[in-house]
């Protein structure tokens, strides 16, 4: 399983909603996760910063699905106004972050 990291935003304000949306997260949005072979997938927050981790093993098939999963559309528009996420132009998916170290 190769293992992936990304940064986004909370925009200002909304932080406890976005935690109230994820204490509530729909159970389809976790189905469309596992469906687009996600595993381990953990979300942290420090102040308005993001750190998502999750591991697949098939990035690009991840990707795709998330890209045409209506789910996964409804979620991120509903999301939409109180993030602040910054879409990778040659993927259309968040920037990952480049791995520069792992203890095993």
């Amino acid at each position: 399983m190769t293992q992936y990291a990304w940064v986004l935003e909370v925009r200002p304000g909304h932080e406890e909603e976005y935690v109230r949306r994820h204490q509530e997260i729909w159970p389809e949005m976790v189905e469309s996760l596992r469906s687009a072979g996600i595993n381990n997938y953990s979300i942290f927050r420090h102040g308005l910063t993001l750190f998502g981790y999750f591991e697949t093993d098939d990035l690009e098939k991840t990707q795709e699905y998330l890209a045409n999963d209506e789910t996964n559309q409804r979620w991120s528009e509903w999301m939409g106004p109180i993030m602040k996420v910054d879409i990778d132009p040659s993927t259309q998916f968040p920037y990952l972050l480049p791995l520069q170290w792992h203890m095993d």
